[in-house]
């Protein structure tokens, strides 16, 4: 297959737009805010789950990283599997409905009495996200020649962060104008016959608030839809079988074997063992501060959704930029040194994060965030894709990528939990993160910045 075909760049890329709806509406914005507030009572936030008490968003974080926890443990035998036996397209397809589907039904999640759906639902889809992704990033090298690949790269993110936003924004105005959508009079009338003792005015607060609930459900109905049917561009011109491999024998155990080997040359290949050590902890940080940013705000600053939704709209559009201003510094400086200096800026929006007290501050600490987010993500997995040996086991080699990503996010959002139950404050979590930029800046400086000028240069 011959690479940097525009059409298949641009397939590849789209599938950035279809599944990015997910880590927006459901991991950042709409579910997290929508979850804190069904799970909340009588100013109570402790909530039972299999017969055990914990804080809501103590529960949430937990449900987080036994997700990535999962897929951390199952990705890396079938990657090897999908290098293996070509079926690289077909996993990618299988964890997309997953994800999708899942979604769908967080729509029947209402509260408390049956807070299950709710923990269910957020790891399948967690689950079918992260794992389409492995599959989805092996692409790249198959694709692109290294000196396109941090544009192709950027690209993708781009795009993600766009369709992401004009969902997230249709969505909004379902949930936040209401009486646009519904007949609130009506409704009203209905609920003064039962509640007597209601003023017009509350009884229009019940009303809207109810239907801002329903809203919420819907919008993770819509959320899934929009991952599948934009998907399936993704899927019918990406390629099956780059390498027309074909499987013998117990593919099972191929692909353990598949995963030995690749463990073996990254032994022997220092330099992107060094790297991944680096993305390792620098991308925890980065990984749990996107997860808990909506339940920062929404607890420590009792923002309203409102706000809350308009940071992550700012950390959105701020993020396409940054993809592409990271994009043009490397070609300039090298990946490696561009990568420090994100590591850099990341630890100074910890110290920032850990002070602001105001909506205005939160705004301007979401600009940074999304200037530095969308530049570190996409510069990441080009960086990784530069450092590879020559290979056909893409699939394999971006498992341990992908390994990396899932178990720093494991253990930034477990530590995330305890700390915060512990000392009964998301700031003193917040503030511990910085640990986690400060290793991965000190072991970038392990890796001579000119290795990736030169891969670049000479492929």
């Amino acid at each position: 297959m011959q690479k940097n075909d525009p059409k298949i760049i641009r397939a590849w890329a789209m599938y950035d737009w279809a599944n990015s709806v997910y880590p927006l509406v459901i991991t950042s914005t709409i579910f997290p805010i929508y979850y804190t507030a069904v799970t909340t009572h009588q100013e109570s936030d402790m909530v039972q789950f299999l017969g055990m008490n914990f804080k809501n968003t103590a529960l949430y974080t937990y449900a987080m990283a036994f997700a990535y926890l999962l897929i951390a443990a199952v990705a890396p035998l079938l990657s090897g599997i999908a290098d293996y036996g070509g079926k690289k397209k077909g996993f990618m397809m299988f964890f997309c409905y997953m994800g999708a589907i899942s979604c769908s039904f967080m729509a029947l999640f209402t509260g408390i009495e049956n807070l299950w759906i709710g923990i269910l639902t957020i790891v399948f889809a967690c689950v079918g996200y992260s794992g389409s992704i492995v599959f989805y990033n092996a692409y790249l090298p198959e694709i692109a020649t290294p000196d396109m690949q941090d544009r192709v790269s950027a690209k993708g993110y781009s795009l993600g962060y766009i369709g992401g936003a004009i969902l997230l924004i249709l969505n909004l105005i379902l949930i936040l104008m209401p009486d646009m959508f519904y007949d609130v009079a009506g409704r009203i009338s209905e609920l003064k016959l039962l509640e007597t003792q209601l003023t017009d005015e509350e009884a229009r607060e019940k009303v809207l608030s109810s239907l801002s609930g329903i809203s919420s459900r819907i919008s993770f109905f819509t959320t899934g839809i929009w991952w599948i049917v934009f998907a399936h561009y993704s899927f019918y011109y990406l390629p099956k079988n780059v390498f027309n491999r074909k499987p013998e024998g117990n593919i099972l155990l191929k692909g353990y074997m598949e995963l030995k080997k690749v463990w073996k040359e990254l032994k022997d290949n220092p330099t992107l063992k060094k790297y991944l050590s680096a993305f390792f902890s620098y991308n925890m940080g980065v990984q749990t501060v996107m997860l808990v940013a909506t339940l920062f705000g929404s607890k420590e600053l009792q923002l309203e959704s409102g706000e809350l939704i308009m940071t992550i709209l700012i950390i959105q559009f701020v993020a396409i930029g940054g993809a592409y201003l990271f994009s043009g510094l490397s070609g300039k400086y090298g990946n490696i040194y561009v990568l420090r200096a994100a590591t850099l800026l990341w630890i100074g929006i910890c110290f920032m994060a850990y002070f602001v007290t105001s909506a205005v501050q939160f705004y301007v600490l979401a600009f940074f965030v999304g200037l530095v987010m969308g530049g570190i993500q996409s510069l990441s997995r080009s960086t990784y894709s530069k450092l590879l040996p020559e290979t056909i086991d893409h699939a394999s080699y971006f498992s341990f990528y992908d390994i990396c990503e899932k178990l720093g996010i494991v253990l930034g959002m477990g530590l995330f939990g305890i700390i915060e139950e512990v000392s009964d404050s998301m700031r003193n979590s917040v503030i511990a993160l910085f640990l986690f930029f400060l290793i991965g800046f000190l072991l970038l400086l392990r890796i001579n910045n000119a290795l990736t000028i030169q891969h670049q240069k000479t492929n």
